[in-house]
């Protein structure tokens, strides 16, 4: 049996257990552990044998049980999260032969996932498919979300989904007798046994809802420019414009949602006029402007993080008990053009072009700060800045980013009757301003250095292919070497 797990989620007591499971009913067993090499980058590998007593006293011999599992010979592997599935299979752990796969289905991304500029999810999709092809049986569920509910970890979930495979010679009793005699968190182990144990008899996972296929609803507050998204919009763009609208409500006001509706009309008009019927224009330039309009400022992040929604998250998400108090520190690291981004336009830029302003607030955001959001006077930092957002219009980030704005849209409409492909381009090209910070700075350089280049591939038969090229080199290369590589080949 191997066992990946990651750190914190007990994949040792699910070892121990085991083991104990196997001693107690006249196995001999070893377990064995090697752990990856950091939290996300390699999870750990309990590896476990176990070979009859009787047969080895019969036999008058000791077997000799391996230390790591071998390619083809596994018969269980247990994965507490899918992409440590798909390592399994990766690796020729998991077999159509022999080999029963448990597995959680979420997702706990990995290093290489978040540290791409560009979207480096792995398709869940795809690790599912690949888990039924290469296993004898796979049993699957949300694992770790019944580990949540039953206020234990997913290792005592997943021994119930082992215990209700058959795939060990042992009665669900004495499973659970395993974790009694453990004699730790014996209640919510045993309730979280009984969660695994019933999904993985029940060998079904709840189906995910495809939003492009049924209409997304909008709330009352939104019923008027959803009527104008139906009545005035393609139906191949409405679910994504739905969608945007509740995001720029939530982020601004209504009004700020229908600024952003007057805006897409004329890719609208541009899209049906010289597009091919399928709306993509409308679509990329739709998706792209919702997420620069709700770009992150301090007022924004300090919402996120004083609404009760997230206080409540935490509190589940750790765990809490009634008789806990739950404390949240936040650590934050203002830059100084993060402060002058949230003042007045005319003041944010004269502070950040004056030297003396410029010295005196760099000294005072530079060595960061620590707000405790669960106490009065860090909560009410945090809401005042938060409190900011109705004059959210008038600060120098939003005068920025609206002129970008305006000056993206108006190329997007003025090629789309001269180089359709190359405008679909154009609307993604927004996606490389990313992050924040420096991460945040290099992407609008590299997005102004590709909308520089423009006016010379509007007219070129290959204009669309040169930009496409362009922006996966800024996205593959976060320095800009790739990017700066590329744009000197597409002007040769």
């Amino acid at each position: 049996m191997a066992i990946l797990a990651m750190g914190g989620e007990g994949g040792g007591v699910l070892a121990d257990w085991i083991v104990d499971l196997a001693e107690y009913s006249g196995y001999l067993a070893q377990t064995t552990s090697v752990p990856g090499v950091a939290q996300r980058t390699g999870s750990t590998i309990y590896y476990i044998e176990m070979f009859p007593e009787a047969a080895a006293r019969a036999a008058g011999k000791e077997p000799v049980l391996a230390l790591m599992p071998v390619p083809g010979e596994v018969d269980v592997v247990i994965a507490s999260e899918l992409m440590e599935a798909g390592r399994a299979v990766q690796r020729g752990l998991v077999t159509p032969e022999r080999t029963t796969l448990i597995a959680s289905t979420h997702r706990v991304y990995s290093m290489t996932e978040k540290t791409v500029i560009a979207d480096g999810q792995v398709d869940s999709g795809k690790l599912l498919d690949a888990c039924f092809g290469a296993a004898k049986k796979f049993v699957r569920a949300d694992f770790a979300a019944m580990a949540t509910d039953a206020r234990s970890v997913i290792s005592a979930v997943l021994f119930g989904a082992l215990a209700a495979t058959k795939a060990l010679p042992f009665e669900r009793k004495q499973f659970e007798e395993a974790v009694r005699r453990a004699g730790v968190g014996v209640d919510s182990s045993l309730g979280a046994f009984r969660a695994g144990f019933d999904a993985a008899v029940q060998s079904s996972v709840p189906k995910v809802k495809n939003a492009g296929q049924a209409k997304k609803k909008v709330g009352y507050r939104l019923l008027e420019l959803g009527a104008r998204i139906d009545t005035s919009f393609p139906a191949g763009a409405h679910n994504i414009l739905v969608l945007s609208i509740e995001r720029l409500c939530d982020y601004q006001d209504e009004r700020y949602a229908a600024e952003y509706l007057d805006r897409l009309a004329p890719v609208r008009d541009a899209d049906a006029r010289h597009g091919n019927g399928d709306c993509e224009l409308l679509r990329e330039a739709a998706r792209y402007l919702a997420l620069w309009m709700s770009y992150e400022d301090a007022i924004r992040v300090a919402d996120l993080k004083t609404r009760r929604t997230r206080f409540e998250r935490v509190s589940k998400e750790s765990r809490q008990s009634e008789t806990q108090v739950l404390q949240i520190n936040e650590f934050l690291y203002p830059r100084l053009e993060e402060i002058t981004d949230i003042m007045p336009a005319g003041l944010g830029a004269w502070v950040l072009k004056t030297g003396w302003t410029n010295r005196v607030m760099s000294r005072f955001a530079g060595n960061g700060r620590i707000l405790e959001t669960t106490s009065l006077q860090g909560f009410l930092q945090l809401y005042l800045i938060a409190a900011l957002r109705p004059w959210r219009r008038k600060t120098w980030r939003f005068q920025r980013e609206h002129k970008k704005i305006s000056e993206w849209l108006d190329q997007l409409i003025s090629l789309a009757p001269e180089n359709h492909a190359l405008a679909i381009e154009l609307a993604t090209l927004p996606r490389v301003q990313k992050g924040y910070g420096d991460t945040h700075i290099r992407g609008c350089k590299s997005f102004d250095a590709m909308m520089s280049t423009i006016t010379s591939l509007r007219g070129r038969d290959d204009g669309a292919d040169c930009l496409r090229r362009l922006r996966e080199a800024a996205l593959a290369d976060e320095s800009g070497e790739k990017l700066a590589a590329t744009l000197h080949e597409v002007n040769a």
